[in-house]
């Protein structure tokens, strides 16, 4: 194993410079968008900050914030089915980052491992952003509400305790490492349908017999990395809702600051049980509006 202290430094070197520059392209972003649309609100709405206050708080203690965003989003239609996977990926970046800082320093991880498993995602990231973006909101609408399903599977997994125990490990080496990166990659591409990666990551360290406390830099850390890369993508293409996305960027700072440093654990089953409830009912949502969106393609097919 590879000494992880010089090596974890750096890779936070790495993540201010990677903060800095998402930071100026948001602003880019948002500066455009806006002169675009100069009628347009800008300032964020309270229920898009309480929205990003709420599933950051809920995302630093482990549950994920993609998906209860996503239901949030469509249940009070704040942002169109469409924009959503862009929404959540700029809107959640920053406090994922700050997310990173905070549990990277705190946690022992092989160095070796986590760069590899962080390198891994962004890759996947970068590829599965180059698809989404040009993706019709059918197609979105389709692919969010699987990913939605399957998050809510490995989430039941977990609360009826089917998933791995996990082990003692600190790292991975040889073929093992191989598989992990592999299997992250996909899941840094699946980020950007709007499926979180923190469930998943959780589950596939585990079953490669690392401490399960280990997933937390490795998961806070492949996401810090890999939505930069996949939001700037988004914000390239205009392919997200730039108030929404303040509005969670603005409540999901200070709500991970609280919820590392102060709440730092409650007793979550009920809230991972409603989480449940609410994102199948968000896929099912998703998944009849894509089959709506359809029956005209067809009937225009049938005349033709």
């Amino acid at each position: 194993m590879i000494d992880f202290g010089d090596a974890k430094t750096d890779l936070l070197a790495a993540l201010g410079i990677v903060a800095a520059t998402y930071i100026v392209a948001l602003a880019l972003g948002f500066r455009r968008r806006w002169a675009a649309a100069a009628a347009t609100p800008r300032a964020p709405t309270a229920g898009g900050v309480a929205t990003g206050f709420v599933t950051n708080f809920f995302d630093t203690l482990g549950i994920g914030s993609f998906a209860p965003t996503t239901s949030i989003f469509r249940f009070f239609r704040m942002v169109p089915d469409e924009r959503i996977p862009g929404t959540l990926n700029v809107g959640h970046t920053l406090p994922t980052i700050v997310q990173a800082f905070i549990f990277t320093k705190a946690v022992p991880v092989d160095a070796r491992t986590l760069i590899v498993l962080i390198g891994a995602a962004v890759a996947g990231s970068w590829l599965g952003a180059g698809f989404v973006v040009s993706w019709s909101r059918r197609r979105v609408q389709t692919g969010m509400g699987l990913a939605l399903l399957a998050a809510a599977l490995l989430m039941l997994l977990g609360l009826f305790q089917l998933t791995p125990a996990g082990g003692e490990a600190i790292g991975l080496s040889g073929g093992t490492l191989l598989f992990a990166a592999a299997m992250n990659f996909g899941l840094g591409a699946l980020m950007t349908l709007g499926i979180g990666l923190y469930a998943p990551c959780m589950i596939l360290i585990s079953l490669l017999g690392m401490n399960p406390i280990t997933a937390f830099p490795i998961m806070m850390g492949s996401c810090a990395f890999l939505m930069p890369v996949a939001s700037v993508r988004f914000i390239r293409s205009n392919g997200f809702d730039p108030r929404a996305a303040l509005g969670l960027l603005i409540g999901g700072i200070p709500a991970v600051l609280i919820a590392a440093f102060i709440v730092k654990s409650l007793p979550l089953t009920v809230v991972r049980w409603l989480v449940v409830v609410v994102v199948i009912y968000t896929a099912a949502g998703l998944l009849r509006a894509a089959r709506r969106e359809r029956a005209p393609e067809l009937a225009t097919v049938g005349t033709e």
